[in-house]
């Protein structure tokens, strides 16, 4: 059974940056955060960065959080109260750990320090932070600089969860020799927190045991019965 993930994201020097922006940004937010594939980690290849950044800040400071019944919001409140708690918690000790926070709260007069929550960028992040380890579940996401495929295949790994992981590259003989050093349930490349009924969907680590969808879902709500017949 799946339990949770800490999915990363990886651009790549070659990738389509405003696609790769556009698509992990809104990975990491999307339904605030509370999405098992949810991206909660980004690694960017140093020469991408920069850019990376500025526009991850412009996607994120575009949103409106607030009622979700209503049209002009983009973004909605934790399910509850703890679970926001938990993110602000985990947010807040990277910052003292020596995070940058690059989201202005003045841009979010709605979060009333309960179930609706901000959401957040950090930079300067390590993984000695939980923001970096554990599950957030939360529109909470670090990115950090790397500088070549080993460093950032080396990061990814770095956990105890292995649900999802999005490449970003041209290449994609590239992005399969990654791909089979990671581990994970799925790798995606150019896209991320997605679903396709043809493909087995699960974890590995702590985030879980079996699967579902592909034949794979089909043999696991199945009681299997094995016969050992010997002739007499």
């Amino acid at each position: 059974l799946e339990l949770g993930g800490k999915d990363p994201g990886y651009v790549m020097e070659d990738a389509d940056l405003d696609a790769a922006a556009d698509t992990l940004i809104d990975g990491a937010m999307f339904n605030s955060g509370q999405c098992c594939c949810g991206i909660e980690r980004i690694y960017v290849h140093e020469s991408l960065y920069d850019a990376f950044v500025e526009k991850a800040v412009a996607i994120v400071s575009g949103y409106k959080l607030g009622n979700p019944m209503e049209e002009t919001t983009t973004l909605g409140p934790m399910a509850h109260k703890r679970f926001a708690a938990l993110v602000r918690e985990q947010t807040d000790e990277a910052v003292a750990l020596g995070a940058t926070p690059l989201i202005d709260p003045k841009l979010f007069p709605e979060d009333d320090g309960g179930a609706y929550l901000m959401p957040q960028i950090l930079t300067g992040v390590t993984h000695e932070m939980r923001v970096m380890r554990e599950e957030s579940f939360g529109p909470v996401v670090g990115i950090m600089k790397v500088r070549d495929d080993a460093e950032a295949i080396r990061l990814m790994n770095d956990s105890d969860f292995g649900l999802t992981v999005s490449l970003w590259t041209k290449d994609t003989e590239r992005a399969a020799t990654i791909g089979a050093q990671l581990e994970t349930g799925t790798v995606f490349m150019n896209r991320a927190d997605y679903l396709d009924p043809g493909l087995c969907w699960t974890g590995c680590k702590d985030t879980g045991r079996g699967g579902a969808l592909s034949v794979i879902g089909f043999q696991n709500l199945t009681r299997p019965k094995s016969y050992h017949l010997k002739k007499a």
